[in-house]
């Protein structure tokens, strides 16, 4: 047998912050009893918080095991470590404060140790005030970042995923005036390459189409509202390409969404933030996961934000948190039977065409 039918995996689940929707949303999807039957949580956070945010909420079908750390994760419970010894106020939810922005830290900190020991196998984040989070200790525009420091690279993709679609971002959090200083055909190449080895390794999908956006409006016009498409982005387009990669475009991204052109490829590379994040977002908000791709760790979260605006009134919806969680371990899953067959050559496919055989 290639894999137990019955294994789970460890999944660390960092609190977020506590005045945003972030614990809310765990409590609803550990709610289902089946969920534990699946895989281990660990959740770090503080047990007054979770108090708090059962009795507001009415969840009462939410019960944890209290231990004192990962390797004490008990199968079929959900696991609570306290990441927040000296915590003794309460939440307030709506609102951004420092000391909420300081306890998500401890929560992420805790949770990554304990990625970096094995005590758990894969990491799901909860989502965090990218401002009030900012310290001595964390100076990063967001997780992305810094998980990729912690791991010692900058070799990373912010990859969107749902079930009908999958977005990289180029620049990432960049002001919007140093996007295109930022684009390069080497960056551009770059995230290709990380794209596609996600694709094939964390996907299973053995000759992924991408597309590739571009940054002026209708894709420069040949020249005419911008040069980076004649200059910058469709070189690269091409020289994937010739290097054996199914890439295409660049594409105009307001027809490309428009018109349904998006069905047609496994993933798409846009140039920007709210250039990938806002289609993404319009099209699969409830079930969307945001991707740390590139990292030799598995690490997702849910693709909206702290949710201030419904905190605490019973309106968060935990689909992205559960979808998160889910792709996690299917990741993980999906990477150890990689490596399975790239251990043995009797198994490996050839995830390369000839180019003849390439078709646009």
């Amino acid at each position: 047998m290639s894999e137990k039918k019955h294994e789970t995996l460890r999944v660390a689940i960092t609190s977020g912050d506590i005045n945003g929707i972030g614990v809310e949303t765990i409590l609803r999807v550990f709610s289902d009893l089946r969920m534990t039957d699946l895989l281990t949580p660990v959740i770090y956070a503080h047990p007054e918080v979770i108090r708090y945010y059962k009795k507001i909420n009415n969840i009462e079908e939410f019960q944890y095991n209290g231990i004192n750390t990962a390797a004490e994760a008990v199968h079929r419970k959900v696991n609570l470590i306290n990441a927040w010894k000296e915590y003794k106020g309460i939440p307030e939810p709506g609102k951004a404060t420092r000391e909420a922005g300081e306890f998500s830290f401890r929560s992420l900190e805790m949770a990554v140790q304990d990625l970096a020991s094995n005590k758990v196998d894969v990491l799901v984040t909860a989502p965090i005030n990218k401002d009030m989070i900012q310290s001595r200790d964390f100076s990063f525009p967001g997780h992305t970042e810094y998980l990729a420091k912690i791991a010692g690279t900058d070799k990373v993709l912010m990859f969107l995923v749902s079930s009908t679609l999958k977005v990289g971002i180029v620049t990432g959090h960049l002001p919007l005036k140093d996007v295109a200083p930022n684009i390069t055909k080497e960056k551009i190449l770059g995230k290709l390459a990380l794209m596609q080895e996600s694709l094939i390794r964390d996907f299973t999908i053995n000759k992924p189409r991408i597309a590739v956006l571009g940054l002026n409006p209708h894709a420069g016009d040949n020249g005419l509202l911008g040069n980076e498409e004649k200059e910058i982005i469709a070189p690269a387009v091409r020289e994937a390409y010739d290097k054996g990669m199914y890439v295409f475009g660049p594409y105009g991204a307001d027809g490309f969404f428009g018109s349904g052109t998006y069905t047609q490829f496994d993933a798409v590379l846009a140039m920007y933030h709210d250039q990938g994040l806002t289609p993404f977002k319009a099209l699969a908000f409830d079930s969307g996961v945001n991707y740390t791709a590139g990292l030799p760790i598995v690490r997702t979260s849910p693709d909206h934000g702290t949710g201030y605006d419904i905190a605490g009134k019973g309106k968060a919806d935990e689909s992205s948190l559960r979808a998160a969680i889910f792709l996690a371990c299917d990741i993980y899953r999906s990477r150890k039977r990689y490596r399975e067959m790239s251990a043995n050559p009797l198994q490996k496919q050839d995830v390369r065409e000839s180019r003849d055989d390439r078709r646009e």
